[in-house]
């Protein structure tokens, strides 16, 4: 049954590939914009200082979503169209169809679900209905608001099917695999519409969270890989189907992206919880619009500045390390610690004026 499936989905691959091959530069943009960086360190600082609460909704349903995705991965053992076509017995005799491989195609992990696609369904998802009670309170029951929330709507699932005709595209999943992905980040985003407490959450309750994601995920590996199990039985396909190995960065491995996403998870908690963040975004100074602007700007600037650092790559462990380090670090800086600067820059010239 999953032979079958599989090979429908490798037909679709190969009928995009053969007549989109002019749309290859979108389609890489296109998976390129969908990772959860793009949420972190472009989406967050942005919603983060315009409306709190859905920049810290943000960063809850990536994180708890992409975790959510990894754990689904490890149990469904999903396959990737790249490597299947060359195992699979399912062709037998006949000769093996031919699939592109693309700079962003040779991904390490298990197949199902696709992570761009649950990670792009949920972000987008806490996006538009942030926007839709804005429309709701104006014109609630105007043609315009009805035309607005329909355009929103329009441009969530517009997103939604580039994303999933990219990562088929490009045969780093299944069709099948990108429609689960979708509808799981969906449903991750949905359920955080319920989860209040993630808004006013101590630096306890983040460092638990933190501490608890972490212990599950490597609990469950080292459990399952005593009973025999591998859980990284994907890293060795990659290395051997990947046409370069160049295009296999540990970036992708199943335990970097976790390590990163608890990294932010921790740095927003601490940047939350600080005495500078009370101090600038609590304050009178932090309800103007002037200040949130330039808060913006600062952590864009800043973020982009710690996203172009490279971290050495020799020593996986310590990679993990860093990379939490990194997140923690670059998130704190962009809640606490330049609203922070900022506030006291805005205060010291006001004084100066009286």
């Amino acid at each position: 049954m999953m032979d079958l499936l599989h090979s429908a989905g490798v037909q679709v691959v190969q009928y995009l590939q053969e007549n989109y091959q002019g749309s290859q530069d979108w389609f890489l943009f296109i998976s390129f914009a969908a990772d959860l960086k793009t949420t972190f360190f472009i989406f967050f600082p942005i919603w983060f200082h315009l409306c709190e609460a859905v920049g810290v909704k943000l960063i809850w349903v990536a994180v708890i979503g992409d975790w959510l995705n990894l754990v689904f991965k490890w149990i469904l053992f999903g396959q990737r169209p790249y490597w299947w076509v060359h195992e699979t017995g399912y062709y037998g005799n006949a000769s093996t169809p031919v699939i592109q491989q693309f700079p962003l195609t040779c991904e390490t992990g298990p197949g199902s679900p696709s992570g761009h696609a649950m990670g792009s369904a949920g972000v987008y998802y806490v996006m538009v209905t942030a926007l839709l009670p804005c429309i709701q309170g104006t014109q609630h029951r105007s043609c315009a608001a009805r035309c607005c929330r329909g355009l929103l709507w329009l441009v969530f699932w517009a997103v939604q099917v580039c994303v999933c005709l990219s990562r088929v595209f490009l045969a780093a999943h299944f069709p099948h695999q990108v429609i689960a992905g979708v509808i799981s980040g969906m449903v991750v985003a949905e359920a955080f519409d319920h989860i209040y407490s993630i808004y006013n959450a101590s630096l306890r309750r983040y460092l638990g969270t933190t501490l608890f994601l972490f212990s599950f995920a490597l609990g469950f590996y080292l459990l399952l890989k005593a009973l025999g199990v591998d859980l990284l039985w994907t890293l060795e396909k990659a290395e051997r189907w990947c046409d370069r190995p160049e295009w296999i960065h540990i970036e992708t491995t199943p335990f970097a992206g976790l390590l990163r996403n608890l990294g932010i998870l921790f740095g927003l908690g601490l940047a939350l919880n600080s005495p500078m963040y009370r101090e600038s975004c609590k304050g009178k100074v932090g309800q103007q619009l002037p200040f949130r602007l330039s808060c913006i700007a600062a952590s864009l600037l800043v973020l982009h500045l710690f996203d172009s650092f490279d971290l050495p790559t020799d020593r996986e462990l310590l990679f993990y390390v860093l990379s939490f380090c990194k997140s923690a670090a670059a998130h704190l800086c962009a809640v606490a610690l330049i609203p922070y600067c900022l506030a006291q820059v805005l205060r010291r010239g006001h004084e100066k004026i009286l």
